[in-house]
């Protein structure tokens, strides 16, 4: 399978990927290496001291562009750790790989290593606690190489992930000043798992995103001052001051969803997108995120039973980050592995580890591309760790020392770097000049947001509230190519038959 064209992109060029990694594969720019069309999500990072292809050479995207990241100097930059992530030649990556595997049911495990600890609960001193039975002391393995992903696309992967990252520490901040009106719902150590999934989507194809997805959001085409002018209720947010936090969308044109606070039911909504797609005859691939807690709610089981049934192309990204709010996994399912349940939905499921940034591209890649075909509906599980609370006024108390710490060394982002570094594909330095930029690039975007007014206009918010009745809405795909039987006349429902 070739590697993926991003979206807007003219005849890809050739690039030669050491190591085996996607040789030959199609680069994140367009127009070898001038700037990309507004509109376009990649504007990808020189590598190894390359050539800048992203837009204005340089200098931060333009309103209009369809990326939101700073071009980079080439490279990554930092996790956590207080920006000092690992270096590239850490002393794990020479770690010899276990082979891709399955579990006893059959589905497919990409993973390098198997959680060697589960949570029990217990009473000490009269208080409800939870211990860890098993190991939590081993050190992470190397990530495994992306078979799609060129190095320029890796590192513009990376780069979403540490705006996704950067964003969210000034929003945590905002919050700490009271600037953010009600909650705050933060997303650290899931930016591969949001990041590297929406980076699959092409520019047909539709997000349904959760809360704690956005860097999906990013990678779609939002700016992070989109999400902190939500949370600050700002009149120039994408709800114009009527919805704080990040339940915003763009049907028109960015083709996102906006998250539902009912958990579950946005996967219903994508695929009544792919229905109605299909319907003006396109497949296109509606990418959903439901987490370990909402996969057990009905609207995930019909809205997903739907698409399987009917073969849309909706890809169910479950988000097994091992906490149901409060609520450790083991108490909230069964099974050990989500995945298992693609067995009985009938569709193809695959596990991977959240935290590599390649796995999780090319699982939701190889879904996306089934999509596309008319081949139906995927499910991905993506194990990982929500290293914050369900929200900012949950300190996560209830998780374990030795559960944090385990998986704090297994930052998605600090081992992207290393992996980047260690493949020669970028540099300390041009590491550090991606920090910088990043950095300036989030401050002007807070500095934005935080300018923006407040809602002065009653009436014209009021006037969104609804949808008018007097307008035809446009096919987005073309004519509806699907045609009803004209043979038989319209039978009356059987709630009307009943109550003759």
């Amino acid at each position: 399978m070739p590697p993926v064209t991003k979206k807007n992109e003219a005849t890809p060029k050739t690039s030669s990927a050491p190591n085996g990694n996607a040789a030959g594969g199609a680069t994140t720019g367009t127009n070898n290496g001038n700037t990309p069309s507004p509109g376009s999500k990649s504007a990808s990072a020189p590598v190894a001291g390359g050539a800048t292809t992203g837009t204005n050479n340089g200098n931060p995207p333009t309103g209009d562009a369809k990326s939101t990241t700073p071009p980079a100097a080439g490279g990554a930059t930092t996790g956590t750790n207080n920006g000092n992530p690992p270096s590239g030649d850490s002393k794990h990556a020479k770690k010899p790989l276990p082979p891709i595997g399955k579990n006893p049911h059959g589905i497919p495990d990409w993973r390098a290593e198997q959680l060697p600890f589960h949570i029990e609960s217990e009473w000490i001193d009269g208080e409800y606690k939870y211990k860890i039975v098993g190991d939590a002391s081993a050190e992470p393995p190397p990530l495994r190489d992306s078979k799609y992903l060129t190095p320029e696309q890796s590192i513009e992967v990376y780069r979403f992930m540490l705006i996704n990252r950067r964003m969210e520490q000034a929003l945590e901040a905002m919050y700490k000043q009271s600037k953010v009106i009600g909650g705050l719902y933060l997303s650290l150590g899931q930016e591969a798992a949001s990041c590297a999934s929406a980076y699959a989507l092409d520019k047909d194809d539709w997000l349904g995103p959760m809360i704690r997805n956005q860097g999906s959001m990013i990678v779609q085409g939002f700016k992070p001052r989109d999400t902190m002018m939500q949370y600050m209720a700002r009149g120039t947010s994408p709800t114009k001051g009527r919805e704080s936090g990040s339940h915003y969308g763009d049907a028109k044109e960015l083709n996102v969803i906006a998250p539902i606070s009912h958990l579950g039911d946005s996967i219903g909504v994508c695929a009544g997108v792919a229905l109605g797609a299909r319907l003006q005859g396109k497949n296109i691939a509606c990418l959903a995120y439901v987490g370990d807690g909402g996969q057990s709610t009905g609207p995930t089981y019909e809205g997903f039973n739907f698409a399987a049934v009917q073969k849309l192309g909706v890809v169910l990204f479950v988000e097994h980050n091992l906490w149901a709010y409060s609520t450790p996994v083991e108490l909230q399912f069964a099974c050990k592995d989500l995945a298992d349940r693609s067995i009985g939905y009938g569709v193809p499921g695959v596990i991977v580890d959240g935290t590599d940034a390649n796995q999780v591209y090319d699982a939701t890649h190889e879904a996306i591309e089934r999509a596309r075909k008319g081949e139906g509906a995927s499910l991905i599980e993506a194990k990982f760790m929500r290293m914050k609370g369900h929200a900012m006024h949950d300190a996560a108390q209830y998780v374990p020392d030795l559960v944090k710490e385990y998986w704090r060394r297994r930052d998605c982002i600090a081992r992207f770097r290393s992996y980047l570094i260690g493949k020669g594909w970028t540099s300390e330095e041009k590491m550090s000049a991606l920090e910088k930029e990043v950095e300036a690039f989030i401050n002007a975007e807070r500095d934005i947001a935080e300018a923006a007014p407040m809602p002065d206009n009653f009436e014209a918010e009021l006037a969104e509230v609804y949808f008018p009745d007097n307008i035809d809405i446009p096919a987005k795909y073309g004519e509806v190519k699907a045609q009803g039987r004209t043979d038989r006349k319209l039978g009356e429902s059987s709630a009307v038959t009943h109550y003759k």
